[in-house]
């Protein structure tokens, strides 16, 4: 006999003790556990003795026949409540991820399949898939259950593997052909919203690759599958925001999500993912929908913007950065067609240049006050490290001061990956067309097809060296900066006839013909 959780009075204590001792009068044995249902460990103990003492075939070819009507009042999964037989014996073995005992199991009797927990529903691919069991979860598939089955909520395998971020589970279940167009009865959410809401960008990065490229683009359309509301109208980008998930946040803004759109019910009515991260305090997340555009005068329907929010909760940096009359960020040009089709590396180069710009906006900003930065992801000592490279590499015409990362496709003209950044999000997007206007090659003025990782050559000749740092130091005595004078660059490489390579080979030439 299992007792769970007796309570703390005096008189539960000693009707259960009054209740031990009859029993062992009648020559049953007995075993007491203490159990509370919202103990995790407690309730893994439970199970593992209760495996150990009675479930274990060696204990029960032991038992006397009435032994084996040993009853359970609580499970280590949520909602199980079942006999000691076959059927609990199963779910115990899915949990811990004993495929032998499953297998066993499941060759005596294969209607266990189709068996579920008596209070939530619970498959056993339920609990195999929250429990991040994929030896179970493949056996399960491979013998025809259904990967969409149902729990009392409304809740399929895929959204628990989801919500426990129990990666390889969500793969094979997805490969399986699980539908993640299926919503919950609690909320009515999908997968999607589950994987953003607690964090898991590895799941929520598989679901959106599957979306991308299933029938969901086609039939649904991926833009709106990205941007799906549950039943109080927030995004995966809204819970994503407001529980600080700054990984979540960035991989839902690269596809696609829009982010300003405001929630229904959920938080306050009219909320943006700027309002619901100022209200959770992450300047992570408040960084990374600045950066894609976020609007700082965006009110809820209450009529508040994001900085007054900032400032109810008490977060100070928060409210700096959000304050409408400090400087604004670079913004991530998304709308541009050659920035959209970004291979990975150049797109890591082109993105890390932007935090890096605006985190220096943010030192500005912060300035002064009692709010610090945490320390960026890289060090001073590597940025020295790549400029001092420079001697040995192909240096940027345009600031003179960072090495040549990025190269301008058909045209071949190269530039380093802030001035790439600077020239594409010179001009901000219309508001009526959320488009920018194309920009050009600031060396031959031809239009943008395609950027990509610039090859740099190395080993470069000594004399060519001494001239660039020469030149770099005559440009700096008269006055010249980062990011100035675009279009005069432009004409520069008019004037040198727009070759291949960087615009400083050809004034390297020119310069030397001079007398």
């Amino acid at each position: 006999m299992v007792h769970s959780g007796y309570g703390s009075g005096d008189r539960n204590k000693k009707n259960v003790d009054e209740a031990v001792e009859k029993l062992k009068s009648r020559g049953i044995e007995v075993f007491e556990v203490v159990c509370h249902m919202f103990v995790a460990q407690q309730k893994k103990n439970l199970v593992e003795r209760l495996f150990r003492e009675i479930l274990l075939p060696s204990h029960r070819s032991k038992a006397a026949p009435h032994e084996e009507i040993t009853r359970v009042s609580c499970c280590p999964f949520r909602g199980l409540s079942c006999t000691a037989s076959h059927e609990h014996e199963l779910f115990t073995a899915v949990q811990f991820g004993d495929l032998e005992t499953v297998e066993t199991l499941l060759e005596r009797d294969l209607t266990l399949i189709h068996q579920t927990t008596v209070y939530d529903r619970h498959s056993s691919l339920h609990i195999a898939a929250a429990n991040g069991q994929i030896d179970i979860v493949t056996l399960l598939l491979d013998r025809s259950v259904n990967p969409d089955l149902l729990n009392r909520h409304k809740q399929t395998p895929l959204m628990l593997a989801a919500m426990h971020g129990k990666i390889s589970c969500v793969q094979k279940l997805i490969q399986a052909g699980a539908n993640i167009l299926m919503f919950d009865s609690i909320l009515g959410r999908t997968c999607l919203h589950y994987a953003a809401y607690y964090g898991h960008s590895d799941c929520l990065q598989s679901i959106l690759s599957s979306a991308s490229s299933s029938h969901v683009a086609v039939s649904w359309g991926f833009s709106r599958f990205v941007n799906i509301r549950d039943g109080k109208g927030a995004t995966p980008l809204h819970l994503a925001a407001r529980q600080r998930r700054p990984e979540c946040v960035h991989i839902l803004l690269d596809n696609g999500a829009l982010v300003c759109a405001s929630t229904g019910g959920y938080g306050f009515p009219g909320s943006t993912p700027l309002h619901l991260a100022a209200r959770g305090g992450s300047l992570d997340c408040i960084r990374e929908l600045l950066a894609w555009g976020g609007d700082r005068l965006q009110r809820d329907s209450s009529g508040r913007i994001p900085y007054t929010i900032a400032l109810k909760y008490k977060h100070g940096a928060c409210a700096a950065l959000l304050n409408p009359s400090s400087a604004g960020p670079l913004i991530w040009p998304s709308p541009l067609k050659f920035i959209s089709e970004l291979n990975a590396e150049a797109k890591a180069l082109l993105e890390r240049a932007l935090m890096e710009a605006n985190r220096e906006r943010e030192k500005n900003i912060l300035k002064g006050t009692d709010y610090s930065l945490p320390s960026p992801s890289h060090s001073d000592a590597g940025m020295g490290d790549n400029v001092s490279e420079a001697s040995d590499t192909e240096l940027c015409c345009i600031c003179f001061d960072q090495v040549c990362t990025i190269e301008v496709q058909d045209c071949g003209h190269q530039m380093c990956a802030q001035c790439t950044l600077a020239l594409c999000c010179h001009n901000k997007p219309n508001p009526t067309t959320a488009c920018l206007a194309a920009p050009v090659c600031p060396f031959c003025r031809s239009s943008i097809a395609q950027l990509v990782v610039a090859k740099v050559e190395t080993n470069h000749d000594i004399a060519i060296s001494k001239l660039r740092r020469s030149r770099k130091l005559r440009n700096f005595s008269e006055g010249s900066s980062s990011f100035k004078g675009l279009s005069a660059v432009g004409s520069f490489g008019n004037k040198t006839g727009g070759g291949r390579g960087s615009g400083r080979i050809a004034a390297e030439n020119e310069w030397a013909d001079k007398p």
